[in-house]
């Protein structure tokens, strides 16, 4: 097993570059992974600067925060209440303020390596840790078993436990939400870690680590003497900034080796395709890098990079023992790869092994790459990224992920403490990659406020503070339309509407028709290339913007945009779904209707029928499948509206029986069929003859 890496063919260095093409369009180059990164990177550093302190705080951990994208993933969150810290010594207790912190204490004595219990130590709290607390020798305990079935549908409704989550699947993608505990200090049993990172990572990254502390997340070890009441130690924070640490080809290896799970070790057979994972592709890689077995990678020596992982790994199967990266006594095997599912595993990586890097033909992402260069060897493969991706296909990148960066707070606190944190990124360096979600954040903040601003002012009534919100919030509209997309315009239409001036709205909503029918429009990310690139193609990401690329209108829950959507925002609210996302077209045609139904019924009934042609016929490209619940549902209110109420029940039950429910309105919907039934009911015996 310490045989140099095998050759398939005479040009391994030729096919670790076509490998590397490869995995560049099937991963990302290192520009789309760090638009990924910063993107999430910023999010998060904005809504943690606001947080009051009593709030939820949330990180994106796993292969989404690292910067992949493969098909078929999920995306895990972690959140943790701001003002519960654990520690690990009674002495950090100095550390907070007891009157606003619960203070929870590790306590690993009993348990396995990389578990503890959690002792609580203050009397103010909640009622899922009240419901969560066990009593043990005389001390109180978390179980983490209670506290994972209390917690689990905390943020989507209907999850099912899934390890130390809560698990289900949003518009087909997959999640994992895990609420725990946070503590601002590095565990003692990983201390060993610290004193091993010579080489990888460099000293900054150890000490930034080291400062951030860890999570516990709610699951014991099975083996563990109270396996009910244990909690894990988590890494996940130090995990994504490790990965960061990685150059591009490192990266590409443990992408690689995620695909050759999935794709092919998985594959072997139904006995041995749940015993590994995606986090022990994770920790092959870390152990390799750090103990020097992986040097600098080239894309020209890629492959034999793969190889060495995929030797440590079978060692490990072999032995039965996978260490922990941060805690290496905790063996990561010692549940699942043992006994005679241990043997078969091993033969079964054998067989591949004694393949060598013909192998990889059974993955059918990976394949064709390899059978390029052996039926062409003399093929010129070019490495350079530049060739790899278009500018188009980072501007797409761009678009996907300002979706993910957005502002969902609610007062006017949070908001002017999110303005100054932009402010203070503004004045600092920044990279390319940040300049694009920062941009995006003080879009967004700008075209919220007004709507927040309304809702204070209407609680006030004070005419002159309404005159002068009136006015700074149609600034704000207008900035963020100059700055920002296209169909950043619709949004000074809702206003406008809101504030009963149709005619404005309307003149708004004529100006954004011409400029959404422009046959180089970028909508989310549909575009045609070559349209876009001719009309646009050079420009700074700022002007393709505000020229070329429309995105969807997100509603805020706690906001009221437009009074006829209060149901379906308060439905959704109550299904903790905080936000409506509605396909710009589907908008576009609902907003001309609302406001020409007070200037012109004819043209109302035209814009009515642009969007029953459009919700009943568009094939994805304007109407995405995850928003067709909210879709669906508006053209039924415009039918209701008309009196058309045989064609508004049935978009209603289009919209609650036949789309996925993204947007958690399936109340609202129910109770707008109800009236209907109700009132075409009371219809009926008022037209009964009387005899």
């Amino acid at each position: 097993m310490e045989s140099s890496p095998p050759q398939i063919c005479e040009g391994l260095q030729h096919m670790s570059e076509s490998m590397f093409v490869g995995l560049c369009e099937i991963v990302g180059t290192s520009q789309q992974v760090a638009i990924r990164r910063e993107t999430i990177d910023i999010g998060e550093m904005v809504d943690r600067r606001v947080k009051r302190y009593d709030g939820i705080i949330q990180m994106m951990s796993g292969s989404m925060r690292e910067g992949f994208r493969l098909e078929g993933s999920d995306v895990d969150w972690m959140y943790w209440p701001n003002s519960r810290r654990v520690i690990m010594d009674m002495s950090h207790s100095e550390y907070y303020n007891t009157a606003n912190t619960v203070l929870i204490l590790s306590d690993s004595s009993e348990s396995p390596p990389g578990f503890t219990l959690l002792q609580l130590l203050t009397r103010r709290m909640n009622r899922d840790i009240h419901l969560a607390l066990v009593r043990m020798n005389d001390r109180v305990y978390i179980s983490s078993s209670i506290h994972r079935q209390l917690t689990c549908s905390s943020f989507f409704l209907n999850s099912t436990v899934h390890g130390p989550c809560g698990s289900g699947v949003i518009g087909g993608l997959e999640y994992d939400t895990a609420h725990c505990f946070v503590c601002d200090f590095w565990p003692l049993s990983a201390s060993s870690w610290i004193d091993r990172c010579h080489s990888w990572p460099d000293p900054e990254v150890v000490d930034d680590i080291v400062r951030n502390g860890c999570h516990f997340v709610a699951i014991g070890h099975p083996l563990g003497p109270h396996a009910n009441e244990e909690w894990r130690i988590s890494f996940s924070r130090a995990e994504y900034k490790l990965v960061y640490s990685m150059n591009h080809c490192q990266l590409l290896i443990y992408g690689l080796l995620k695909i050759f799970l999935k794709e092919v070790i998985n594959q072997q057979s139904e006995e041995t395709n749940k015993l590994l994972c995606s986090y022990h592709m994770k920790t092959t890689v870390f152990w390799a890098i750090q103990q020097n077995t992986l040097p600098y990678l080239c894309p020209q020596n890629l492959l034999a990079g793969f190889w060495v992982c995929f030797k440590l790994l079978l060692k490990w199967v072999y032995k039965g023992i996978c260490p922990n990266f941060f805690i290496p006594q905790n063996n990561m095997f010692l549940t699942k790869v043992n006994g005679s599912a241990q043997n078969r595993l091993f033969l079964q990586l054998h067989e591949l092994y004694k393949k060598g890097l013909a192998c990889l033909l059974q993955s059918s992402s990976i394949r064709s790459y390899i059978i390029d260069v052996l039926y062409n060897p003399r093929l010129s493969i070019c490495t350079d990224e530049s060739m790899i991706r278009s500018e188009v296909d980072y501007d797409v990148e761009n678009v996907a992920q300002s979706i993910i960066c957005s502002f969902n707070h609610g007062d006017i606190s949070q908001t002017s403490k999110a303005i100054h944190t932009i402010e203070q990124f503004v004045e600092s360096p920044m990279t390319h990659h940040q300049v694009v979600p920062i941009q995006k954040l003080a879009i967004t903040i700008l075209q919220r406020t007004p709507f927040l601003l309304q809702k204070m002012n209407n609680d006030t009534g004070v005419n002159k503070q309404m005159y002068i919100a009136d006015k700074l919030s149609c600034h704000m509209l207008k900035l963020a339309a100059k700055f920002g997309y296209v169909s950043n315009m619709l949004y000074i239409a809702m206003y406008y509407y809101k504030t009963l001036r149709y005619r404005e709205a309307l003149s708004v909503m004529k100006m954004t028709k011409v400029k959404l029918a422009q046959p180089y429009l970028m909508h989310e990310t549909h575009v045609h290339r070559e349209r876009y690139t001719e009309a646009v193609g050079g420009q700074p990401w700022s002007s393709k913007i505000r020229q070329a690329v429309a995105v969807n209108i997100i509603l805020i829950n706690e906001f009221c945009y437009i009074n006829e959507l209060i149901p379906e925002q308060q439905s959704a609210l109550q299904n903790k779904s905080h936000k409506l996302v509605i396909p710009v077209f589907v908008m576009l045609h609902f907003l001309e209707f609302l406001c020409y139904r007070h200037i012109d019924t004819a043209l109302s009934l035209a814009a009515l029928d642009e969007l029953q042609v459009l919700v009943h016929h568009d094939q994805g490209r304007y109407v995405c499948d995850i928003s067709r619940d909210i879709s669906w549902e508006i053209l039924g209110i415009c039918q209701q509206m008309t009196g058309n109420l045989q064609a508004a029940l049935y978009s209603y039950k289009q919209s609650l029986d036949t789309q996925y429910p993204l947007h958690q309105i399936h109340t609202s919907t129910q109770r707008r069929i109800q009236d209907i039934v109700q009132s075409t009911q009371h219809q009926y015996i008022e037209d009964l003859p009387l005899d």
